[in-house]
């Protein structure tokens, strides 16, 4: 069993059909953190990027929404049936364990470790095309210096970086 999947006793369970979505990016927040149980869900950003796919039992969703209480960040969709534990109001949820608010810690601790690391290897792998890449300083400027939520608007809105 999953760590994550632990902290989910007394949750109630949710059942999810293929194309039905958990959460639609944009979309207020409803305060709830879905733990994956079983099935296989999809990330997307707008209405055709896909992000990832997450089957993993304990894989979590909400966290960034009820963290910044904030709108969902990106969709989330069943793409099998899927059987999900719900914590209803997720920040009582982790205030209430910490050990479950640690783990999420940790969890989105080791994202923004992977995302760092992967840009300042763009940044070496491409430093003599340093015009070009302008864009990974400000990203990683952006990831290491903002820290109020409000200041920074997410996405990319940049012109097109030539091929090499």
């Amino acid at each position: 069993m999953s760590t994550a999947l632990e902290f989910c006793a007394g949750l109630p369970e949710r059942h999810f059909d293929e194309g039905e979505f958990l959460v639609r990016e944009g979309g207020a927040t409803s305060g709830q953190l879905f733990f994956l149980a079983e099935g296989t869900l999809e990330v997307l950003k707008g209405d055709d990027v896909s992000i990832t796919v997450l089957s993993e039992p304990g894989a979590v969703v909400g966290e960034i929404s009820v963290l910044l209480d904030g709108a969902y960040s990106a969709s989330v969709r069943a793409i099998a049936p899927s059987r999900c534990f719900v914590a209803e109001a997720g920040l009582a949820f982790l205030a209430e364990k910490p050990e479950a608010a640690l783990w999420v810690a940790q969890l989105l601790a080791r994202r923004l470790y992977l995302v760092t690391t992967y840009l300042a290897d763009l940044k070496r792998q491409y430093s003599e095309h340093d015009a070009s890449l302008e864009m990974v300083d400000q990203v990683l400027d952006t990831l290491v210096h903002h820290h109020d939520v409000g200041a920074v608007e997410p996405g990319s809105d940049r012109e097109r970086e030539p091929n090499y």
